[in-house]
């Protein structure tokens, strides 16, 4: 067993690339779904049919929960991959960079970055307290969403895509998700007043909000977002990106992915 250390944002992309140009197959992500992402594009760039497994150690976990190593401490994660079965999951795909859990556009970038200037927040209070202080300054963009049948045009608090179930740790944005569906769950959220923002956000927590006046659900393989009054900001897999662009299109590559899934 081979093990390498990431020194710098980036590093885990080319780590696994290499590990897969030199007859790796399995590589394993220890950390949050920052260091998962790197690793599934360095995998995914190389056209590489190894498996990726997951020891989560980091705040969200999101795409841990995916695989059936939540929660476990890294011991118990590794003890649950030597019996994993492999499952092929999509990706989603946008601006020539893969993510493999989630990524959208309006307050879930704008949480991250007021995340990453406040870096010593641990566990939940590290989603929870940058939520609630973003939305205190967040002004919601005009969006223009477009999905197959699907077209909306406004004022919109935000826009995830979700190849999974949660985001941002604790937020059931798309409950129903399939990682191996070949689809894309989209929950779009329209602008809300503080009391709705409030009264959403537990919603959101149990995967109970698709009913709101202000969210629209869209199940699709892909979807294009143009932003009239300047560049988009977005996340991938909860990594902040600001590629200078107003419109993008986001789409699905079914089965691209091979996936240790503890059983």
């Amino acid at each position: 067993m081979d093990v390498a250390r990431t020194e710098r944002p980036g590093h885990g992309v080319a780590l696994a690339a290499q590990a897969a140009r030199d007859g790796a197959r399995c590589v394993i992500a220890v950390g949050g779904d920052g260091t998962v992402h790197e690793v599934a594009n360095g995998l995914l760039s190389a056209g590489s049919e190894a498996c990726l497994g997951v020891v989560p150690i980091g705040s969200g976990n999101d795409f841990a929960k995916l695989v059936g190593v939540y929660r476990h401490d890294p011991a118990r994660a590794v003890a649950r991959l030597v019996t994993a079965v492999t499952r092929r999951f999509d990706a989603g795909r946008v601006l020539d960079e893969w993510f493999v859990n989630s990524m959208g556009f309006g307050f879930g970038p704008a949480v991250v970055r007021t995340r990453n200037a406040m870096p010593g927040l641990r566990g939940f209070l590290s989603y929870l307290v940058p939520v609630l202080r973003t939305f205190a300054t967040f002004r919601p963009p005009l969006l223009d969403v477009r999905a197959g049948g699907f077209a909306e045009r406004g004022v919109m608090m935000m826009v995830e895509v979700c190849n999974g179930t949660t985001a941002g740790g604790s937020y059931r944005f798309a409950p129903d998700a399939d990682p191996a569906d070949g689809k894309l769950d989209v929950c779009l959220i329209r602008r809300v007043s503080l009391p709705r923002f409030l009264l959403a956000i537990p919603r959101v927590i149990r995967g109970t909000h698709a009913g709101m006046r202000e969210v629209a659900m869209v199940r699709t393989a892909q979807v294009t977002i143009r932003s009239p009054d300047g560049p988009l900001l977005l996340h991938l897999d909860g990594e902040l990106r600001e590629p200078g662009v107003n419109e993008c299109t986001v789409k699905v590559d079914r089965g691209k992915l091979n996936v240790l899934v503890a059983q």
